[in-house]
C-alpha cells in the first residue's frame, strides 16, 4: 500500500510532504483529495503546489503535525504571502489549504479546519487584464498567413476559432476532426469546455472558410477521431497525429504576432477578449455574449468587455497641448 501511495503521489506532483503523510491512512486521504475530488488537471497542479508550499512553511516554523496547525498559523502564512505574490494568487493558496483541511475533517483525520476562519485579501476586479487586439490588428494578424502552407492554415484556423467563438484555448486543443460538422447547411464547431461541458457554436463565415481550407489542405477529413489541431514533424512542414499543447499555441501566437507586426503583447486568452469586445461594440447583447462564451455569470463576461478603452483613448486626445 505504501508503495502504491508513493506512485500515485508522484503522478500528482511529487512525493507528499511529511506534514500530509504522517501515516499511510492520512497519506491515502490526501491523495484521494487531489485525485478523486479535483478533476481539472490545472487546478490539481496548482493545489498540489499550494499544499506543498504550506507544508514547507510549517516545517520551517517547527509545526510537524497536522493536529498542531492553528488558525493563527494559517493567518500568518497568508500574511506573509501577501508580501510576495498578488492577491488572486494568495486567495488561490488559501482556497487550496481550506479545501484540503475540509476533506481531512470529513475523513476524520483532524477534528477542525484551521483555515475555515481565516480571511483572504480583498480583491475586486471590474475589468480584466488580458491584452486585447483592436479589430484592425486582428484583421492584420489573420490576413498575414501564407495560405500555401498547411501549418499556416492550421494556425489561422486555430486563432480564428478563438476569435469567432470566444473559445478557451484548452477547449480548442481538445477538439477532434469530427467536432467540425455541418448542420442546417452551416458549419458548426463542438467545444469541450471546463467541467466536462459541451458547447456548440455556429461558425462565422470567415471561420468556416479557415476551417475548410485547413482540413482540406491537411487531408485529415477522414480521420474523424483524430485531433483537429496537430503538431508538426520537426521542420518538415508535415502534421503529426499528436495534439498541440497550450504552450505550443502560446509560442505560435508569439511568432505569428511578430511576423504580422502586432506590437500588443497578446496571449491565448486575448482572442477571447477581442471577440467579445468586438461583438459588443457592434451591437451585440451582453447576455448573448455570456451564452456564446459559455460563462456562468454575465459579470465574468463583462470582464472581457473593453469598449470603454476606446472611450478613454478618445477622451485623452482631447488634451490639446
Amino acid at each position: 500500500m505504501a508503495q502504491e501511495l508513493r506512485t500515485i503521489g508522484k503522478r500528482i506532483g511529487g512525493v507528499l510532504p511529511a506534514l500530509f503523510a504522517p501515516d499511510a491512512k492520512t497519506a491515502e486521504r490526501v491523495i484521494e483529495f487531489f485525485t478523486a475530488q479535483i478533476r481539472n488537471p490545472n487546478t490539481r497542479k496548482a493545489y498540489v503546489r499550494a499544499a506543498g508550499a504550506f507544508a514547507a512553511w510549517c516545517a520551517d516554523h517547527g509545526i510537524a503535525e497536522l493536529g498542531l496547525v492553528r488558525p493563527v498559523h494559517v493567518a500568518a502564512y497568508v500574511e506573509g504571502l501577501q508580501k510576495i505574490i498578488a492577491a488572486p494568487s494568495v486567495k488561490l493558496q488559501l482556497a487550496a489549504i481550506r479545501m484540503l483541511f475540509d476533506w481531512l475533517v470529513v475523513s476524520q483525520v483532524v477534528p477542525v479546519n484551521p483555515a475555515s476562519s481565516v480571511r483572504g485579501p480583498k480583491h475586486v476586479v471590474k475589468k480584466g487584464k488580458t491584452p486585447v487586439l483592436s479589430a484592425d490588428e486582428a484583421r492584420e494578424l489573420l490576413g498575414s498567413f501564407d495560405i500555401s502552407s498547411p501549418i499556416a492554415l492550421r494556425d489561422r484556423a486555430l486563432i480564428g476559432i478563438m476569435v469567432y467563438t470566444f473559445a478557451r484555448v484548452g477547449a480548442v486543443i481538445r477538439m477532434r476532426v469530427e467536432d467540425v460538422y455541418v448542420q442546417n447547411r452551416r458549419t458548426w464547431v463542438r467545444l469541450h469546455e471546463k467541467g466536462g461541458k459541451r458547447h456548440e457554436m455556429p461558425c462565422h463565415h470567415n471561420l468556416e472558410k479557415y476551417l475548410e481550407d485547413y482540413i482540406d489542405d491537411a487531408g485529415i477529413k477522414a480521420d474523424a477521431k483524430g485531433y483537429l489541431f496537430r503538431t508538426s514533424r520537426g521542420r518538415t512542414g508535415e502534421l503529426s497525429e499528436n495534439p498541440m499543447t497550450q504552450p505550443d499555441v502560446y509560442r505560435m501566437i508569439g511568432r505569428r504576432a511578430l511576423v504580422a507586426g502586432v506590437r500588443t503583447k497578446i496571449s491565448c486568452h486575448s482572442f477571447r477578449a477581442t471577440g467579445i469586445t468586438e461583438y459588443l461594440r457592434n451591437g451585440g447583447k451582453l447576455e448573448v455574449a455570456q451564452q456564446m462564451a459559455n460563462h456562468e455569470s454575465a459579470r465574468t463576461t463583462g470582464l472581457y468587455d473593453r469598449r470603454n478603452d476606446q472611450v478613454s483613448l478618445d477622451e485623452v486626445e482631447r488634451i490639446l497641448i
